[in-house]
């Protein structure tokens, strides 16, 4: 076992400085192996090791600022396959928003490193503050710094400071930016606005100062919500709301309305009613069909049993519907939700934007703008010396206009270019300010990271080359037909319309090309975006596609044209070789950690045709997605928890090495032999009373413990544990040190086992039921725990086995908790808890017979 580091389920981390300190020299020449391959050029190298006690896996992970930061966030990692020292995957956290980060890091470190006594007294304090209660999500940097100010605290250096009445600023978060600052008011009201109007936020279609009508408003919850937030929002219904006016509006929604209409002519007139009235955008959304579309036949529709009318569609159905009704192109936003463009400038803007990377400027500045450290100072050395320069007039004048040049860079970052004056949301404020935009722009000029523009840039003039080798497949709009944004981004990123053009063709064809497709599938790998399948296939969320190489989105968007219901899809898989795309779309994909697979459309994009398979039938159950977290990003939303338990599954080796585990019945048979079972989005201990014949680790059933003692033979006592817990204790015994046992030593056998409230009252001699842990985790009738150690106990025996030799190999190899040795030819008391003490005594007898315990190797 290592003298050192900090373990994890099968993993154990120790920092390279102490690699000398490491106790198995097998461990340390793996890790060796692993770092003469490392390679020269990546511009990080490793400080910490990790290694797979189980598997031989070797990980190196590169901290940044391991000895400075107080939790270092990983910067790079390279993770070799069991047995092998090449070629390993290479994974960059560059851009990422929500990076690992790294925990009692004095675990990693042997006792001699200068650092180490400070770092124990921090995970004293982040224990005492309870931040470690619950360690499923906080090895992510955001979550861990939501915890953190959830606790009351803020984490400045290596001290947590109390959140008092102070405000305090985060420099890397003071810029503001306007592509997707919606959000944080669909975060704000997300239970009271409704999808559609979710999803027009979420596209930037209910910008700041537009006008918004509710056709058929209901109660008016979306209308109140606006309302609230500042927006001129108003509605109309014919039940709730009839006498209000109906007037125009940027912005008309029709949620949930057409598929409650059960005339179809009125169900027309409704639509053309509302479209009449947007002057921008309508959104349209209506029921699709799904498990619970139950009802009685009626007309086109179902009568429901509150004796209201429901018309379901599929989402092919309601994209149909609605342009044959409006003679319009209907843009599917979402499952059910449609935007129609009655401004044409409008809808372009926005099939552009379909195209377009999202947060850009936000992740350029939280990834890559310098993070300052904050030190605390004695004081004295605060004041400011009397000698010190004065700041100049124009370093003043920067300083209070400092706040509106970082909302100009962030819009400049989101463009890849310098704004013109219409695209600048407070520009009457910069010319009051800053004199004109134009000194603005001399000032970002010269005051702010030009690389970070470069790298806005290149993004928007890939997300320009897509949308423009999208437009392959149809009608090119004339120069003078594009809306003056594009106009401006096609001069700024290519010069003229007819290199833009080539340049999108190119894209295209590039697209086609399996090495440049591998190419790209493994750039995207290395940040994270995706599981590269052993060279032939990437997959990954779709929430990522935007974020992919040019070429990728390029290949997806050719895919696309043949099956545009995107908006029901959850991952997408890239097949290299084959020109081959695949669309899956599962059940409860979000809300379960293992969700079922509904459906899947293979795309075959160089005969442009397409498979569906629909699963859900006898013939085609629907399989189960494990390892869900290797087709997601850490920034995804509860990524952590979903990470935490597939970690946990893997340990079960119920999977294996194949992605297709067992089915839904067979997962919860062979969770439930491990005593486990999944609750919401964990892996929890099972809370199920077992059949006394089910195995119970891999060489005993919990009856081999139950009947085993001598007591409980000769009376035939029932003693049957009567809580959850106890199995799930005896569980561990067994797999945790008996099994073990078994395979080094052979076949044992139990003397006492599991000792009831009832067994107990007719064992009178050498007992101590209040400590000796065979009551395990029973409970009294005042429904206390009879023994409150935890765990459970057996004493055991090794036929023709010294005995001793079995206690010192158990106390070298396993995790027992306390453990008695009553002599060489005599059983051994053993006990398991998950906080084993590993304590371990000799029964000593006394001239009088009377046995005491003595330190083992006293």
């Amino acid at each position: 076992m290592a003298s050192f580091g900090k373990k994890v389920f099968d993993e154990l981390y120790v920092h390279l400085s102490g690699l000398d300190h490491l106790d198995d020299a097998e461990q340390q020449q793996r890790i060796v192996d692993a770092l003469g391959w490392m390679p020269l050029t990546s511009g990080h190298r490793p400080n910490v090791a990790k290694l797979n006690t189980k598997t031989g896996r070797v990980s190196l992970l590169a901290y940044k600022d391991f000895d400075e930061d107080s939790f270092p966030e990983l910067a790079a990692s390279w993770i070799f396959a069991p047995g092998s020292a090449e070629k390993p995957s290479y994974r960059t956290y560059a851009d990422s928003l929500n990076p690992p980060i790294l925990h009692r890091k004095e675990l990693l470190v042997p006792a001699t490193h200068p650092g180490r006594e400070g770092w124990v007294r921090l995970t004293a304090t982040a224990e005492m503050l309870g931040l470690f209660q619950d360690t499923t999500a906080i090895g992510f940097k955001l979550n861990w710094e939501r915890l953190i100010s959830i606790r009351g605290y803020r984490l400045v250096g290596n001290d947590f400071l109390p959140v008092g009445n102070e405000t305090y600023s985060d420099p890397v978060a003071s810029w503001q930016f306007d592509g997707q600052v919606q959000r944080h008011l669909t975060a704000l009201t997300r239970s009271s606005l409704s999808a559609p109007v979710q999803l027009l936020f979420r596209h930037g279609l209910l910008p700041p100062g537009s006008t918004m009508f509710d056709y058929g408003c209901g109660r008016g919850g979306d209308v109140n919500g606006l309302t609230a937030e500042g927006f001129a929002a108003h509605g109309w219904d014919p039940h709730f709301a009839a006498d209000q006016p109906i007037f125009e509006a940027d912005v008309v929604n029709l949620g949930f309305v057409v598929n409650v209409i059960e005339d179809p002519a009125e169900r027309i007139d409704a639509i053309h009613n509302a479209f009449k009235l947007a002057r921008r955008v309508m959104s349209i959304a209506v029921m699709l069909h799904g498990s619970d579309s139950v009802g009685r036949p009626f007309r086109d529709g179902f009568i429901t049993s509150r004796n209201t009318f429901q018309k379901y569609f599929t989402q092919a159905e309601f994209k149909d519907y609605i342009e044959q009704v409006l003679h319009q192109e209907a843009f599917m936003a979402g499952p059910g939700v449609a935007f129609v463009f009655s401004d044409k400038d409008s809808e372009q803007r926005f099939h552009t934007g379909r195209f377009r990377s999202r947060g850009v400027a936000a992740r350029l500045l939280a990834t890559r703008t310098p993070r300052v450290r904050v030190t605390r100072e004695p004081r004295e050395q605060l004041v400011k010396p009397p000698n010190s320069p004065r700041p100049s007039h124009a370093e003043v004048k920067f300083m209070k206009a400092k706040m509106l040049l970082d909302s100009l860079w962030a819009t400049a970052l989101d463009l890849g270019r310098m704004p013109e004056p219409d695209e600048v949301a407070n520009l009457d404020e910069i010319e009051s300010r800053i004199d004109s935009l134009g000194k603005a722009v001399r000032l970002l000029g010269r005051h702010y990271d030009q690389t970070l523009l470069a790298a806005a840039a290149t993004t928007r003039s890939d997300d320009l080359r897509l949308y423009l080798a999208a437009q392959q497949f149809s009608r090119h709009p004339a120069y003078r037909q594009l809306e003056p944004r594009l106009q401006r981004d096609i001069k700024a990123f290519f010069g003229d319309y007819r290199t833009a053009q080539a340049s999108g063709l190119r894209l295209l064809l590039d697209a086609a090309d399996p090495t440049q497709l591998l190419e790209a599938c493994q750039r995207a790998s290395t940040a994270g975006l995706g599981w590269l399948e052993d060279g032939h296939s990437l997959q990954l969320h779709v929430s990522m596609v935007d974020r992919l190489p040019a070429l990728l989105r390029a290949y997806i968007a050719c895919a696309l044209i043949l099956w545009d219901a995107i908006s029901e899809v959850q991952l997408v898989k890239i097949h290299i070789g084959s020109g081959k795309l695949t669309l899956m779309e599962y059940d409860d994909f979000d809300t379960s950690p293992i969700p079922l697979l509904r459906r899947r459309i293979k795309v075959n994009v160089r005969k442009l045709d397409y498979d569906l398979f629909e699963y859900g039938t006898r013939e085609h159950p629907k399989p189960l997605l494990y390892r869900k977290s290797r087709y997601l990003h850490e920034d995804y939303p509860g990524y952590a928890e979903q990470l935490a338990f597939d970690d946990g599954l893997e340990t079960t080796d119920i999977v294996g090495e194949s992605n297709f585990g067992p089915p839904p019945e067979r997962l919860s048979e062979q969770l439930e032999s491990r005593r486990l079972a999944v609750v919401g989005m964990r892996l929890q201990r099972s809370e199920l009373i077992p059949d006394l014949d089910q195995t119970c680790g891999a060489n005993f059933t919990f009856r081999s413990f139950i009947e085993c003692g001598e007591t409980q033979q000769r009376l035939a006592l029932k003693n049957v544990p009567l809580n959850p817990a106890t199995y799930n204790a005896l569980y561990d015994l067994a797999t945790q040190v008996l099994d073990p046992v078994v395979d080094y030593f052979g076949a044992i056998r139990l003397t006492y086992g599991f000792c009831s409230h009832e067994l107990g009252k007719h064992i009178s001699r050498r007992v101590a039921p209040k400590l000796d842990q065979h009551a395990a985790l029973e409970l009294t009738p005042a429904q206390k725990l009879i023994c409150d150690r935890g765990g459970a106990a057996c004493d055991f025996y090794v036929e023709h086995e010294d005995m001793t030799e079995v206690a010192d190999w158990i106390i070298n190899n396993a995790p027992f908790d306390r453990l008695y040795l009553y002599g060489a030819d005599r059983p051994i008391h053993v006990s398991y808890c998950t906080l084993g003490s590993r304590q371990a005594f000799r029964m000593v007898g006394t001239k009088t017979g009377k046995l005491i315990p003595r330190r083992y190797g006293d």
